[in-house]
């Protein structure tokens, strides 16, 4: 060999062929980004908050209630553990086509029969094995031992295409996981607060129920003093009796939100009470950020866009058919006789080669074949992209119910301070013979109507708050798939 010269052998050339591997290499396709967001201009909420690096997105709500409640859905959430045992059989699935890369190899031992004639004369049991002779034929045992390999190269990149597309599948699975945790916490956050406001809501009709049962008090004093009619009378039990029902029917609606927190949690309802307490009046909103973070923030995006990669890469294993297959295959084999000294080197046999395979004509299948996985890979590109533009959706509209309902908020505050002023001058005349009963039943009801009114409002801000918290993402970052936990690790 000439000095400073490559020989190129057949083995060099099969190695080099193997570093390659047909089919487009994945490179993320553009998504449709604006600067910033539309709703978020101009505006700067009432309580700002950002989520601690190292606590739980709920934190910002600082209800040790609802932080205990939380903390059970990595434990016991029933379609949070489906999704993480669907994550691991992701993950199974690369070790899987990853064994393919490397060759296969068994181990192998027979005992054969074998002879001809019909009619047996006599048996003889020699050294060398067992031999039977009928009519003058021998039918002797043959016993074999050995071990045989195969190994499939992949010169064309058909496997690593595979486990490249088996990896991003369970990075998918990963997102997955992730979506779903952050989907089952902020569903029970929102159910909790609107717990909490069936709570303030009690408050609301117990404390009319005693105005109503005052007024009904002073109407029956006037009907006996000779001032009224009974119809008053009638009135103001109507009014009580109402708001009696009313005040019932929200035990129902609590009872209800008790029993689907119990499920998010991984509880029968019977084993969940939670003791009713106040609405909390403080709604943190957390930033928005710029809508380029989004791609990174959202588990859901992260999954569609590990989707779109592993397609791109199911592109090349279709393409790989077009080419012929190489396989190395090899025996070592002892055969003999006699079971006593089989393994010596008078009955090895051994054999080994390269084997070449190449599909002719299949009726169209292979283009068949590739035309499906571009197609399946334009599928999850339109996928990626429509998560995307549902993601900006959604924000924009969290961002601006959050504002607007800021603005109903404050006009309903000054709504009930006038409705209260006005049910309390009212009464005042009502006990001096100034008004009717009527005029001061409707600044009863308005008065009631507006505090419920206001606290539909607060309780929407509070799910609100918590949605705008899911849809960037919840703390969650997309570069955990990298890891090796694949960010399946509850945060």
């Amino acid at each position: 060999m000439m000095p400073g010269k490559l020989r190129f052998t057949p083995l060099a050339a099969m190695l080099l062929l193997s570093a390659c591997a047909v089919g487009p290499n994945y490179r993320r396709p553009d998504a449709p980004v604006a600067g910033d967001y539309k709703e978020n201009k101009d505006w700067k909420p009432a309580v700002p908050a950002q989520v601690p690096s190292d606590q739980p997105w709920w934190s910002i709500y600082n209800d040790p209630v609802l932080d205990a409640l939380e903390r059970k859905v990595d434990v016991s959430n029933q379609t949070l553990k489906a999704s993480e045992a669907a994550y691991r059989a992701a993950q199974a699935a690369i070790g899987i086509d990853q064994g393919a890369l490397l060759p296969t190899i068994t181990a192998t031992g027979a005992n054969t029969r074998s002879g001809g004639g019909s009619k047996l004369n006599q048996a003889v049991s020699t050294g060398a094995g067992t031999s039977v002779t009928t009519n003058g034929t021998t039918r002797d045992n043959i016993y074999s031992a050995g071990v045989q390999g195969s190994w499939q190269i992949d010169v064309w990149g058909r496997i690593r295409r595979t486990v490249e597309s088996d990896v991003d599948k369970a990075q998918a699975s990963a997102a997955d996981v992730a979506a779903a945790r952050l989907s089952a916490q902020t569903t029970l956050a929102e159910d909790y607060f609107q717990l909490r406001a069936a709570d303030q809501q009690r408050i609301l009709y117990e404390d009319s129920i005693k105005a109503f049962q005052t007024s009904l008090t002073i109407t029956q004093n006037q009907v006996k003093a000779g001032v009224t009619t009974l119809a008053d009378v009638y009135a103001a039990e109507t009014e009580l009796a109402s708001t009696q029902a009313s005040d019932t029917s929200v035990l129902l609606t609590r009872a209800k939100f008790e029993h689907a927190i119990a499920v998010l949690t991984g509880q029968d309802p019977e084993a969940l009470s939670i003791d009713p307490a106040t609405l909390s009046t403080t709604v943190p909103v957390v930033p928005a950020g710029i809508p380029s973070e989004l791609l990174q923030r959202r588990p859901d995006i992260a999954a569609a866009e590990r989707n779109m990669a592993s397609a791109n890469a199911l592109i090349g294993v279709a393409e790989s058919a077009w080419f012929p297959s190489l396989t190395l295959s090899g025996t070592y084999l002892f055969s003999g006789v006699a079971l006593p000294g089989l393994l010596s080197a008078g009955n090895s046999l051994w054999s080994f080669g390269p084997s070449l395979a190449e599909t002719l004509f299949n009726g169209g299948t292979r283009l068949a074949q590739n035309r499906q996985a571009r197609a399946n890979y334009d599928n999850a590109v339109a996928t990626y992209r429509g998560t995307v533009l549902s993601a900006f959706q959604l924000v924009e509209d969290d961002l601006v119910s959050l504002r607007v309902l800021e603005q109903q908020l404050q006009l309903q505050q000054t709504a009930v301070k006038d409705a209260r002023l006005s049910e309390a001058l009212t009464l005042n005349q009502y006990k001096s013979g100034i008004v009717a009963y009527s005029v001061l039943l409707v600044a009863q009801t308005t008065r009631l109507s507006a505090e419920i009114s206001l606290l539909s409002i607060q309780s929407q801000q509070l799910v609100s708050s918590v949605d705008l918290v899911s849809q960037l993402g919840g703390g969650w970052d997309a570069a955990t798939l990298n890891r090796k936990d694949r960010g399946v690790a509850s945060r």
